[in-house]
């Protein structure tokens, strides 16, 4: 997995939480016990998604010119 800035980090866990909220599928499979025990929250199940790595995002790098 690549290193990830602190910015980029926050992009995804947001994006995959508006995500969440707006009636995505779980790619972790979390019993009913779990939900409750975060308060279904979608911040933190995406929290869990990406420190698991299963996210399907991918972060684009402009790169310097090498003129």
């Amino acid at each position: 997995m690549m290193k990830y800035t602190k910015y980029e980090i926050a992009r995804i866990i947001g994006a995959r939480a508006l995500q969440l909220a707006t009636g995505a599928p779980l790619l972790l499979k979390l019993t009913e016990a779990d939900l409750v025990k975060i308060n279904y929250n979608t911040v933190e199940i995406a929290k869990m998604e990406f420190e698991k790595g299963i996210l399907p995002i991918t972060i684009k790098r402009p790169l310097p010119d090498k003129h």
